[in-house]
C-alpha cells in the first residue's frame, strides 16, 4: 500500500483547508486510516481516525472543527479543517493500518503535507 497526500498550504487563522490522501496497491488490506500531525519540536500526535469497526475518533483539540471522511470508491481519505488556528501548524501525515496476516499488521505513512496557519 502506498499513500500520497495533497492539499497542504499556507492559510490565515479562521480559514479552511482540506487534505486528501490517495491509497494505491493492496487497498483491500487496509483496516483503518487516519491523520496524524507533528509540529516543530513536538511528537507526532493523532488528529483523527476511522477505526476498523467504523465511526470516527478525534483529538480533543480539533473536535468540532475537523472532519475526517473516506471515499472507498476513490480509495481516498480526507481531512476537512475549519476554523484553523496557528497551533494547528504542523506537518500532517496520512496513516493506514494494513493487515498482513490473521494477527499481524503494519503501519503505512504518507509523505507528509505542511499546513501553516498565520495569525
Amino acid at each position: 500500500v502506498q499513500l500520497v497526500e495533497s492539499g497542504g498550504g499556507l492559510v490565515q487563522s479562521g480559514e479552511s483547508l482540506t487534505l486528501s490522501c490517495v491509497a494505491s496497491g493492496s487497498t483491500y488490506q487496509i483496516s483503518a486510516m487516519g491523520w496524524f500531525r507533528q509540529a516543530p519540536g513536538k511528537e507526532r500526535e493523532l488528529v483523527a481516525r476511522i477505526p476498523p469497526g467504523g465511526g470516527t475518533n478525534y483529538a480533543d483539540s480539533v473536535k468540532g472543527r475537523f472532519t475526517i471522511s473516506r471515499d472507498n470508491a476513490k480509495n481516498t481519505l480526507y481531512l476537512q479543517m475549519n476554523a484553523l488556528k496557528p497551533e494547528d501548524t504542523a506537518v500532517y501525515y496520512c496513516n493506514a493500518r494494513v493487515t498482513t496476516s490473521i494477527e499481524g499488521f503494519i503501519e503505512v505513512w504518507g509523505q507528509g503535507s505542511l499546513v501553516t496557519v498565520s495569525s
